[in-house]
């Protein structure tokens, strides 16, 4: 069952409150998704540390519900 937009922002927000969030379904499908997420939370943090943030706000749904998920983070 593919994961809509709002739920993604939803968890993410729920382990990142400050995320600023933009997604894009790049194929219409609700299961290919780019984000862009910024966060006063990912300063100081190299890119692998804050793309592990992101995913581990998804709860596991990663690979599952939501099948192709490209992000870009960025510090506030």
């Amino acid at each position: 069952m593919p994961l809509p937009v709002e739920e993604i922002k939803k968890l993410i927000k729920a382990s990142i409150p400050d995320a600023s969030i933009e997604i894009k379904d790049l194929m219409g499908d609700n299961n290919h998704y780019a984000a862009t997420i910024k966060s006063k939370l990912f300063k100081n943090l190299n890119k692998v540390e804050q793309h592990k943030l992101v995913y581990k706000s998804l709860k596991g749904k990663m690979g599952n519900e939501l099948h192709a998920f490209s992000i870009t983070t960025e510090s506030k």
